[in-house]
């Protein structure tokens, strides 16, 4: 009877340890990205944090090859490596205020690159409009919370400048008919080099789906302009 007994403690205590080991197993740590600021955090705060760093990294590389296109235009600036202009824009804190861009942003800073009696880094204004430009569109937010918002027709606004600074990058020329900035292949060169329009279209397209997800999440209907290039104003954002 004692080794019954004993037989029966013994198995009690494996059936504990067992539960202790099982409870230990599900005490996982918390994954990274939670915690008080993803709680506040809703699914669309997600989604425009996402589109925000899409367009910064096709922004990033856009400048980069614009650079290796225009070697000439990062001698215009005191910065003369090309990674030293990615992080001035991209990854150090500022207020669009750089004293060589004559104090103009976002549109009008677009317009800049291609006036003729600019002298500057055409490169460094051409993206910094872009940039800028963009986020306008996104109140100049970089991260979104639970009761922020975005204005649908400023996204779908700035998806169509887009398109007009690329023509513009493709079609607008100086005094002697030479590009402001040299972009896609030009006629007389034999390789045909595409990947700029591939880049401009990704960004339209992140552009214009984000228009998409918050018309719908607003219930908002979005103006549509149509316009022909060659005439095209830039619309406000």
């Amino acid at each position: 009877m004692k080794s019954f007994k004993w037989i029966f403690i013994l198995c009690l205590l494996c059936l504990l340890c067992a539960c202790n080991k099982e409870i230990i197993r599900e005490n996982k740590p918390v994954d990274e990205g939670t915690g008080v600021a993803q709680i506040a955090k809703s699914d669309i705060d997600n989604v425009l944090d996402v589109h925000i760093q899409e367009s910064q990294e096709l922004l990033r590389e856009l400048m980069v090859k614009l650079y290796k296109r225009n070697p000439r235009e990062l001698q215009k600036s005191e910065l003369h490596l090309i990674e030293e202009q990615l992080v001035r824009l991209f990854d150090l804190e500022h207020t669009w205020d750089f004293p060589e861009l004559e104090g103009k942003y976002d549109i009008d800073l677009i317009r800049l690159t291609f006036n003729e009696e600019y002298n500057g880094d055409r490169v460094f204004a051409f993206v910094a409009g872009l940039m800028s430009m963009i986020m306008k569109s996104y109140n100049y937010q970089s991260e979104f919370y639970m009761f922020d918002t975005v204005d649908a027709q400023k996204l779908y606004n700035c998806a169509r400048n887009i398109e007009i600074a690329v023509w513009k990058l493709s079609n607008n020329r100086d005094s002697n008919g030479e590009p402001f900035l040299y972009s896609n292949s030009l006629s007389d060169e034999e390789v045909t080099n595409l990947s700029y329009e591939r880049l401009f279209g990704k960004l339209i397209a992140t552009q214009d789906n984000i228009t998409t997800i918050m018309a719908g999440k607003n219930n908002r209907t979005v103006k549509t302009v149509i316009q022909k290039m060659a005439t095209a104003v830039f619309l406000p954002i």
